[in-house]
């Protein structure tokens, strides 16, 4: 087990039945507060995110996915995309819906929001059935970029999610 693992493990809560009944809720707010978790976090991450060749811009899926990937769009020294939940982006923009394994969603990106050929890695926090970093994949080959990855820090591999993505490079720092 690495340093960021057990740091993670021992910091990250699970809250059983939410938002609902029968789901476990893996809380990553403790590791985010305490700053050796954060650092050890921001690490692993980068140097994930580093692995997969050049990246122009990181992509953050509201809402968790926005507090990892500017962290992750400074250390690698570009831009950052919000993915944001349908009615909260001002301009023309792209949207696509998804299941959750909840619910239902719908995300968007500014139209403009990346150049043509621009290679992209598209952050969140939790891998569960994959429906919401699939819609961010479909969003920005819509918008003409290359996915270079996606990257999370936790994946429930019981929920299948990966299976969704396939052909998109996935890196997942933790399974529960």
């Amino acid at each position: 087990m690495t340093d960021f693992q057990q740091v993670a493990s021992r910091l990250i809560r699970a809250i059983e039945d939410w938002p609902e009944d029968g789901v476990t809720f893996r809380d990553i707010t403790p590791l985010l507060a305490d700053p050796a978790g954060l650092a050890a976090t921001v690490e692993a991450l980068v140097d994930a995110a580093r692995a997969l060749g050049p990246i122009d811009v990181v992509a953050g899926v509201e809402a968790r996915g926005f507090l990892l990937a500017p962290l992750i769009a400074e250390a690698l020294g570009t831009g950052l995309v919000p993915v944001r939940k349908a009615g909260k982006l001002p301009a023309a923009r792209l949207t696509e819906a998804y299941a959750l394994e909840y619910a239902e969603a719908v995300i968007e990106i500014h139209a403009d929001a990346v150049t043509e050929g621009a290679r992209v890695l598209i952050v969140d926090d939790v891998l569960a059935t994959g429906g919401t970093l699939a819609a961010a994949v479909r969003l920005f080959e819509r918008a003409g970029a290359e996915v270079a990855g996606a990257l999370v820090l936790i994946e429930l591999p019981a929920l299948g999610g990966r299976d969704v993505l396939a052909g998109v490079p996935l890196t997942a720092l933790l399974e529960y």
